[in-house]
């Protein structure tokens, strides 16, 4: 393909290779420290999957072990481990090794960052339904006048 353009992270370099011209060009670029994985997760990125949803409702009502918790769904252990993982990584969870057995606890203080979001898009919205409501109630009130004086007419 002319003029494509393949891009492979592996091993902390970046190789590239493109098209010059006629002749494809390939190049290592060393000191590229970022990969898809080592980006830092954030509290949305856990609440975004429904099993992690439900492990969080689970480990905030007590600690639990990963085998108690994967106990709980219809998926491997391993899967189960990689979402705690994911929850450990965001602040939302701590993973403490007691004898053979990794215990899970939740850390919940950090959902004050979604708590926050939400509560300005909730301002916004109960701004504008105040408003709403304030138009139907005048589309409404000449509909009242009309009714009282037909009554008064009858």
């Amino acid at each position: 393909m002319p003029g494509a353009k393949s891009w492979v992270v592996r091993y902390q370099r970046l190789f590239c290779r493109f098209m010059f011209g006629n002749q494809w060009v390939s190049c290592i670029i060393t000191g590229h420290k970022k990969s898809f994985y080592s980006m830092r997760r954030d509290v949305f990125q856990a609440i975004a999957d429904p099993t992690r949803r439900e492990i969080l409702n689970m480990l905030a009502h007590k600690p639990l072990n990963v085998n108690a918790v994967s106990g709980n769904f219809d998926v491997s252990r391993t899967a189960i481990y990689k979402h705690v993982k994911i929850l450990a990584e965001c602040g939302l969870v701590v993973v403490t090794q007691q004898g053979r057995e990794r215990f899970c606890e939740a850390r919940l203080d950090k959902l004050g960052e979604v708590a926050d979001w939400v509560e300005q898009y909730r301002q916004f919205w109960a701004a504008r339904l105040d408003a709403l409501d304030v138009y139907l109630t005048k589309l409404q009130a000449p509909d009242k006048k009309k009714k009282a004086t037909r009554k008064k007419q009858n």
